[in-house]
């Protein structure tokens, strides 16, 4: 199984588009992802899946359609690319929550 990332955006904000993380974890795991773990209520999570990038994440968009009744913005990344875009840095000692990436 390989490593995937997931980021939500406008999830739990505001009290906009409220979505509980173990609501998230379970919902991974409907899509057929293994051991999801989530960040606070961030709409990151981190899980393992057999498929392939593309499919996890249409996978996980509809199902966050059916939930929410309408499309969220979702970003998949595996950690062979987070490893990447982490050495890749540009500002190495930068705190992380001052750090962004697409």
């Amino acid at each position: 199984m390989a490593g995937y990332a997931a980021f939500l955006r406008a999830v739990n904000v505001g009290g906009t588009g409220k979505l509980p993380m173990a609501e998230l974890r379970a919902m991974i795991e409907r899509i057929g992802g293994g051991a999801p773990q989530t960040w606070i209520a961030s709409g990151n999570a981190v899980f393992a899946h057999d498929a392939p990038p593309d499919e996890v994440k249409a996978r996980l968009a509809a199902a966050l359609k059916t939930y929410a009744g309408k499309p969220l913005d979702l970003v998949i990344r595996d950690l062979a690319q987070l490893d990447q875009i982490l050495a890749a840095l540009p500002f190495p000692d930068a705190r992380p929550q001052q750090v962004v990436f697409f």
